[in-house]
C-alpha cells in the first residue's frame, strides 16, 4: 500500500508540474487564472459544504476536521469537464480532464495529520481569429499553466466538542500566455509571449464544533480563516517580429492572495442524514493581474454560498448494497470577484453525488456530477455552460498497529 502511494504521489507531481490544462475558460486570462475548488469529491458533491466531521474521509477545506480521523486514509480524485462557450454570435465546445488532488491522512490520538498535492489555479484558453472592426488585423490568444500547491495539515481535538487546525501550503507554478497579431493580407505578424514563474507560502486555520443535542441529532459548526498571503511573480516578456526576438523589460510582481473567511453550520442524524450551509467571504478587491498592462477587468470582494448534505438509507445493511450507498446533493452560488464591462461575473451550480462502499473495507468510490453556468453572453462577454464529472477514491485502513503474531 505504501509503495502504491509513493508511486501515485510521484506520478501526480510529474503531471501537475507539467502544466496540465485544468480549465478552458477565457476568464482564466485574468489574475492568476481560474482558482480551483479546494475540496474532495465528497464535499464538492454537497455544493462545497465541509462542516461535517468524518472519521474515514479527509477534509481538505477545514484542517480542524483532521482531528476526527480514525483510520489512515489515502485519497485521490480527478475530473473531466465539458463546457459550451456562448457569445451573442458564436458557440464553441471544449473538454478538459485533470487530476484534482492526492492526499494522505494519518490519525494519532487527539491529532490528525495530512499531506498532499493539488492544483490551486489553472490557465487554459485558446481564442482564434479575433478580428478588428475593419477586418484589417486578426489576433490569436492562448494561455496554459497555473499554480500547484504542496500542503501539510494538522488538526487537534481540544475536547469531545471542539477541534482546531492549521494548514501550511507552498505554492509554485508557471503561467504562459501568447498573443499573435497579423495583417489579414499577409502571413507574418507580431508574437508577444508573457511568462510568470510563481512561488509563495500561505496558511489556513480552522475551528470545528460538534455537539450531541440528544441521542439522535447532532449540531455541527465550522470556521475557517486564511489570512492574506504573498506570492512572488518573476515575469518575462519577449516580442518576435519576422524571426527577430526582442526581450522586453517588465516588472516582477508581489501578488497578494486575498484573505478568506468561511462560516458553516449543519444539523442531522450521524450516519443517516445531514444538511448544512456555508458562506465564504473573500477580499478579492485587492487582486491584481500578472502584468501592469493587462486591462479590461477590475476586482471586487467575492462571496460564495453553499448548501447541501447527504442521506444514507442504512449504513450497516448486509442485505442491500444500495442501502449502504451515500447519496449527496447541493447548490452553490458565487460572485467570483471579477468585474468585466461593469458586469460582475457570477457562477451557479447544482451538484449530485454517490458514495459507493467497497465490499469488506472502510474504503469507497465517490462519484460527483456538477451542472452550472458562469458569466453571461450579453455585454460582449462569454457564457460558460459546463458539466463536470468527478471521481474520487478513498482508501481507509488501520496502519502502524503492532502485530501480536508474526
Amino acid at each position: 500500500m505504501i509503495k502504491k502511494i509513493i508511486v501515485s504521489f510521484g506520478l501526480l507531481i510529474s503531471l501537475v508540474s507539467n502544466a496540465q490544462e485544468g480549465t478552458s475558460s477565457p476568464y482564466s486570462f485574468y489574475g492568476i487564472g481560474d482558482v480551483k475548488f479546494k475540496g474532495t469529491v465528497e464535499t464538492r458533491s454537497m455544493g462545497g459544504v465541509s462542516v461535517f466531521s468524518d472519521s474515514i474521509h479527509i477534509n481538505l477545506q477545514n484542517p480542524a476536521q483532521l482531528a476526527g480521523l480514525k483510520l489512515t486514509t489515502f485519497a485521490v480524485g480527478g475530473s473531466t469537464s465539458n463546457t459550451k462557450l456562448n457569445t451573442e454570435t458564436q458557440n464553441e465546445k471544449a473538454r478538459r480532464t485533470n487530476l484534482d488532488y492526492l492526499a494522505v491522512g494519518i490519525p494519532a490520538g487527539k491529532f490528525g495529520f495530512t499531506f498532499g498535492l493539488m492544483p490551486y489555479s489553472s490557465v487554459g484558453y485558446k481564442i482564434l481569429n479575433l478580428a478588428d472592426e475593419n477586418n484589417l488585423y486578426s489576433t490569436q490568444y492562448n494561455g496554459i499553466g497555473g499554480i500547484n500547491k504542496v500542503f501539510l495539515g494538522l488538526g487537534y481535538k481540544i475536547n469531545k466538542n471542539l477541534s482546531v487546525g492549521l494548514d501550511a501550503q507552498y505554492n509554485f507554478g508557471t503561467i504562459e500566455t501568447k498573443s499573435f497579431r497579423y495583417l489579414t493580407t499577409i502571413e507574418s505578424g507580431t508574437l508577444e509571449e508573457n511568462v510568470s514563474r510563481i512561488q509563495g507560502i500561505n496558511f489556513t486555520t480552522g475551528l470545528a464544533y460538534e455537539k450531541k443535542l440528544n441521542n439522535k441529532y447532532t449540531y455541527f459548526g465550522s470556521l475557517v480563516y486564511a489570512p492574506q498571503a504573498n506570492l512572488k511573480l518573476k515575469n518575462e516578456r519577449t516580442i518576435t517580429v519576422s524571426d527577430q526576438v526582442d526581450n522586453q523589460p517588465v516588472q516582477n510582481l508581489n501578488f497578494n492572495l486575498p484573505s478568506r473567511l468561511s462560516i458553516g453550520s449543519g444539523f442531522g442524524e450521524v450516519r443517516k442524514w445531514l444538511v448544512g450551509a456555508e458562506v465564504t467571504l473573500q477580499s478579492s478587491s485587492n487582486l491584481k493581474n500578472r502584468f501592469d498592462d493587462i486591462n479590461g477587468v477590475v476586482f471586487e470582494n467575492s462571496t460564495r454560498y453553499s448548501v447541501g448534505g447527504y442521506y444514507i438509507p442504512n449504513y450497516s445493511s448486509y442485505s442491500s448494497f444500495f442501502k449502504r450507498v451515500t447519496y449527496r446533493g447541493g447548490l452553490r452560488y458565487e460572485n467570483t470577484g471579477m468585474v468585466i464591462q461593469n458586469k460582475s461575473i457570477e457562477d451557479f451550480a447544482v451538484n449530485l453525488g454517490l458514495g459507493l462502499p467497497l465490499s469488506g473495507t472502510f474504503s469507497n468510490l465517490n462519484i460527483g456530477f456538477e451542472v452550472g453556468k458562469r458569466g453571461t453572453k450579453y455585454y460582449n462577454l462569454i457564457e460558460e455552460n459546463y458539466i463536470n464529472l468527478s471521481i474520487g477514491l478513498s482508501f481507509s485502513d488501520r496502519w502502524f498497529v503492532k502485530r501480536k503474531y508474526n
